[in-house]
C-alpha cells in the first residue's frame, strides 16, 4: 500500500503576487504550509528578481498545468542601458559597460523587429537543457556555453517610460517559451550598447491577471480559512480555451473509468461541428470537469482522469 499524502485534499488554483528575492520553488512550499495542502505546483517560473502573477496548481489542477503554459503571457520590465550583465538581469556581475543611452525615437523604431515570429537564444542563465544538464548550472561552472536560437512569438512589445536616461520601461505580450531577459539584451545590441533587465513583473499568465492575485503575506494572515478559499479559483479555469462538454451521469461514470465513450450521442445534446479529430475536451459533469479527453474516430477518450 503506498503512502498516504499529508495535508489537506484541495483542489484548484490560487494565484500568487510573488514578491522579489523568492524563488517560485519557496512560494509553493510557503502557500502548502499556509493551507496544509497535500500537493502543490506552480504554472510557470518566475526568477527570483521576478514579481507577479505566479499561479500554483492544488491537488488535481496539477494536471492541467500543461495547458496553462501554452498560454499568453504579459510582462511589464524595465530595461538598465550601459551594462550587460552574466544572468542579463540585475542579479547578474558587470560583464561589459557602454556609455551609449539610446534616445526614445531609436528605441521605438527598434521595436517592430522584435514582433511576431522571432529567433531568440535564451539567456546562459537558464534552464535550457544542454546535453541533460541545465544551463544555468554550467554557467554556474564557467563551462563555455553556445546555445541554440529558438522560435519564440512575441504579440507585442511597448516602450511605455522613461524614468531617466538609464532606464526604460517595457510592456511585452508573448507566446510560451520567450524570456525578457533576451529580449532586453538583444534590444540594447541593436541599439548599440549593452542592457539588461533591472525590474520585471509578469502581469498575466494565460487567463490569470494580476486582478487574481493575492500576496503571500495575506494568505499567511488569512491561514486556512473560509476567506483563504474564497482566493481558489476552479479547476477548469486553466482550460478556458478548451472545449467544454457535458456529459449525462452514467457517460461520466465510464470516462472516469477510462472507458471511451459515444461521442454521438454527446452530440445529440452538444453540437460538435468546430471540435475536429484529436481535439482535446473537457468532459463535464453537474458543472464539474472529470477528465481531459480526445474526439477520435467517433468516440470520446479520456487519457486524464480528475478526481475529487
Amino acid at each position: 500500500m503506498g503512502r498516504r499524502r499529508r495535508g489537506q485534499a484541495i483542489h484548484g488554483w490560487l494565484v500568487i503576487d510573488k514578491a522579489a528575492g523568492m524563488t517560485s520553488a519557496a512560494v509553493v512550499n510557503r502557500a502548502r504550509h499556509f493551507l496544509n495542502a497535500a500537493k502543490v505546483g506552480h504554472g510557470g517560473t518566475l526568477d527570483p528578481l521576478a514579481t507577479g502573477v505566479l499561479p500554483l496548481a492544488f491537488g488535481e489542477a496539477t494536471k492541467t498545468m500543461s495547458y496553462l503554459m501554452d498560454g499568453v503571457k504579459s510582462y511589464r520590465f524595465t530595461i538598465g542601458w550601459g551594462e550587460a550583465r552574466d544572468t542579463d538581469d540585475a542579479d547578474g556581475e558587470v560583464v561589459a559597460t557602454s556609455d551609449v543611452r539610446p534616445a526614445a525615437a531609436a528605441i521605438e523604431a527598434a521595436l517592430p523587429r522584435f514582433v511576431g515570429e522571432i529567433e531568440q537564444i535564451p539567456p546562459d542563465y537558464s534552464a535550457v537543457k544542454v546535453d541533460g544538464a541545465r544551463a544555468y548550472a554550467l554557467a554556474r561552472d564557467k563551462k563555455e556555453l553556445a546555445l541554440q536560437p529558438r522560435t519564440i512569438r512575441i504579440d507585442a512589445f511597448r516602450l511605455v517610460g522613461r524614468p531617466d536616461a538609464d532606464h526604460a520601461v517595457f510592456e511585452v505580450t508573448s507566446g510560451k517559451g520567450a524570456y525578457m531577459r533576451s529580449l532586453a539584451r538583444d534590444l540594447a545590441k541593436v541599439l548599440g550598447t549593452h542592457g539588461h533587465v533591472s525590474a520585471l513583473r509578469r502581469t498575466r499568465l494565460g487567463p490569470f491577471t494580476e486582478d487574481h492575485a493575492i500576496s503571500l503575506d495575506k494568505l499567511e494572515r488569512l491561514g486556512h480559512s473560509a476567506p483563504a478559499a474564497e482566493y481558489l479559483l476552479p479547476v477548469e479555469t486553466a482550460l478556458d480555451d478548451i472545449p467544454a462538454l457535458a456529459l449525462t451521469e452514467d457517460e461520466a461514470r465510464r470516462i472516469q473509468c477510462g472507458q471511451a465513450v459515444s461521442a454521438l450521442k454527446v452530440a445529440k445534446r452538444s453540437p460538435l461541428k468546430q471540435i475536429g479529430q484529436g481535439a482535446v475536451i473537457c468532459a463535464m459533469a453537474e458543472g464539474k470537469p472529470v477528465a481531459l479527453a480526445r474526439f477520435e474516430g467517433g468516440e470520446i477518450r479520456p487519457f486524464r482522469v480528475l478526481n475529487f
